[in-house]
């Protein structure tokens, strides 16, 4: 039997514009499509109706359609990516494996065992940057150290990008080179242990009328002002060089959030410790966060008394999805009105986020509680009635998801805010004073 190479999609789930699948085509080899769902990933998700695995099941679905018209299959396992690829190497005559990148620590530790299982064998492990621009040590101070602030970080960025970087892989004018071998069926979202979601998904086009006044109306949560592509760049079912290129032609301000995406996942490589349950920052980890008592829960639910937040979750807990300066709002709430411990936050998003990234939800959080890089000083607490104020001044997207904010029912406020204002500035000046 005549050696394949094999191309591991993962967070890629696409043909068009994929690094590994270029190169593995490349290679000279038939290659084998193979995607793993994986068990140390699936086993940990709570809701057996996650709309995140239904999307990466229609997604697989769809790409399949497509081999199966060129003679070819994907190969679908649902098991440990190590007990996977053991077999893998008694099926076939594996040349070389090709993947792309994934800067999260579990994923790293996953990558660095399977090419382990490979060399034992004599094969390699070939990974190529996909789901950023530019990544790991491609963008560093002068001194040879990681930047742990956007601004310049952003500067430099532009400094080193050139139209390299934002050329596309032109991998689906390949595809004839698929092993061609008879259909595999793809397990059964019942097979994986899950049904389907009831979410619905965005589209993956890049609307160019919204990028074009991204920066006059992403704020906004009451308009549509936003491109709705982060479950799309997450799970790679679009091709971040293309988003970019648009970017450069229509939005300096959306090209910028492209770049605070880099970023992130760039922190998370320096400094993996942050996706591990750390803050950035050592000192943080004085701060004596309250017990809760009962109002996490309230917080989650959508009940706070605080139209703005409750608005929030509600769209959250509805659609997966919540407006990026809502999303602000809500986390400084949970850590600074509340004083709970920023990390229930970040593991509610990503329970409930369509489109979590651990290295943008972290960031995220960390920013809001004080405790990340370049983060909102912590002196810096948002005013739910001045954000709703400027942000919704009429009420349009409190009226969507708190209808009864107005009413005799709506929930009083959980905290007041000028106490809760006074309160978290006193604990956290005094677990800073600890350091």
């Amino acid at each position: 039997m005549q050696q394949v190479n094999i191309c591991w999609f993962r967070r890629d789930l696409r043909f068009q514009d994929n690094a590994a699948l270029y190169h593995a085509f490349k290679a000279g080899l038939p290659v084998l499509p193979l995607f793993i769902f994986d068990k140390n990933i699936l086993d940990n998700l709570e809701d057996p109706a996650d709309s995140r695995v239904t999307f990466i099941h229609q997604q697989l679905e769809k790409l399949q359609d497509i081999l199966l018209k060129k003679g070819s299959t994907f190969e679908v396992y649902h098991e440990q990516p190590d007990v996977v690829f053991k077999d893998l190497i008694e099926r076939y005559p594996i040349h070389s494996v090709f993947t792309n990148e994934d800067y999260e620590p579990y994923a790293t530790d996953r990558d660095e065992k399977i090419a382990a299982i490979l060399k034992e064998k004599n094969r390699a492990l070939n990974k190529y940057k996909d789901h950023v621009i530019l990544a790991k040590d491609e963008v560093l101070k002068d001194d040879g150290k990681p930047y742990t602030v956007f601004t310049p970080f952003s500067r430099k960025w532009k400094s080193i990008l050139t139209h390299f970087h934002l050329k596309s892989y032109p991998s689906e004018e390949k595809m004839r080179l698929f092993l061609q071998q008879p259909p595999q069926p793809i397990p059964s979202l019942k097979k994986l242990g899950f049904s389907k979601g009831k979410m619905a998904f965005p589209d993956d086009d890049i609307e160019e009328n919204i990028i074009s006044h991204y920066g006059a109306n992403r704020d906004f949560p009451g308009i549509h002002g936003t491109s709705h592509l982060g479950l799309h760049l997450r799970f790679g079912t679009i091709s971040i060089r293309q988003v970019a290129t648009k970017a450069m032609q229509l939005s300096a301000v959306f090209l910028s959030e492209l770049i605070w995406r880099d970023f992130y996942q760039m922190i998370l490589w320096h400094f993996p410790q942050v996706g591990r349950g750390r803050a950035f920052k050592p000192a943080y980890e004085q701060i004596e966060w309250r017990i809760d008592n009962g109002e996490f829960e309230k917080w989650c639910s959508g009940q706070t008394g605080y139209p703005i937040v409750d608005a929030g979750m509600r769209e959250l807990n509805a659609t997966g999805f919540m407006h990026n300066r809502v999303r602000m709002i809500t986390a400084s709430f949970l850590c600074k009105h509340l004083l709970l411990d920023w990390r229930l936050g970040e593991a509610y998003f990503a329970e409930k986020l369509l489109d979590y990234d651990l290295a943008a939800n972290n960031g995220g959080w960390q920013w809001a509680a004080g405790s990340g890089c370049d983060a909102a000083p912590y002196f810096r607490i948002f005013n739910p009635y001045l954000q709703t104020k400027k942000f919704d001044p009429d009420f349009r997207y409190i009226k969507k998801w708190v209808p009864e904010f107005q009413e005799f029912n709506y929930a009083a406020p959980i905290v007041d805010h000028d106490f809760a204002r006074k309160r978290c500035l006193q604990v956290y000046s005094a677990a800073l004073k600890k350091d």
